[in-house]
């Protein structure tokens, strides 16, 4: 087993070889999100409740690093029922049709500190394009179970265009009342299933 420490306050890891092994996401302790310009003058937030995904640690290669995640459109939560139901028909997700949406990384390229550039795909509806995710590793601790965990906080900027997600409607004051950029967050805690020696 990797030695982490049991002190949250004494769990940032180094160097990365000790987090070799597979985690899955923790959705309990974890958030995926996203922020949207609403008609040009606010934001609008959201996040998603259900969700999973798997977090293969390559500790002496990060590049080889793998992370594969998977999301229920439907669960996408906005704080208001009838917005949720509009983003979960067919001017956007249309989840009845397209349930999830999925994320599988390609490439892993270290940027200074302990931060990355998780370069993969994204498939949205039946639209898969490439997505890179700057990534900020936020430690390894041992919990009160004595589980492993890895925390990396993440932030990507797309257009919903490029997917599909194109409907939209005129302001009388001028511009659009969805801005085409969508910003997305992701805060994860991952739990240790395996460690791979070597």
């Amino acid at each position: 087993m990797p030695k982490i420490s049991d002190h949250p306050s004494d769990s940032r890891i180094s160097p990365y070889e000790q987090l070799t092994g597979s985690y899955a996401i923790d959705p309990v302790h974890s958030a995926l999100g996203s922020s949207v310009r609403h008609a040009m003058i606010s934001h609008v937030r959201g996040e998603f409740d259900s969700f999973e995904g798997l977090l293969k640690l390559d500790g002496s290669r990060p590049a080889l690093s793998e992370a594969h995640v998977s999301v229920q459109t439907a669960s996408l939560n906005t704080g208001v029922e009838e917005r949720d139901t509009h983003l979960r028909g067919p001017d956007f997700f249309d989840s009845s049709a397209f349930p999830v949406m999925a994320f599988r990384s390609t490439r892993i390229v270290p940027a200074g500190d302990d931060g990355f550039r998780l370069l993969g795909n994204l498939r949205i509806k039946d639209i898969e394009r490439p997505l890179t995710l700057d990534i900020e590793f936020g430690g390894a601790a041992r919990d009160a179970y004595g589980q492993n965990r890895v925390g990396f906080e993440g932030r990507a900027t797309i257009r919903r265009s490029d997917w599909g997600l194109t409907w939209n409607t005129a302001l009388e004051t001028g511009g659009v009342l969805v801005s085409d950029k969508v910003t997305l967050v992701l805060d994860i805690s991952a739990v240790q299933v395996a460690h791979t020696d070597g």
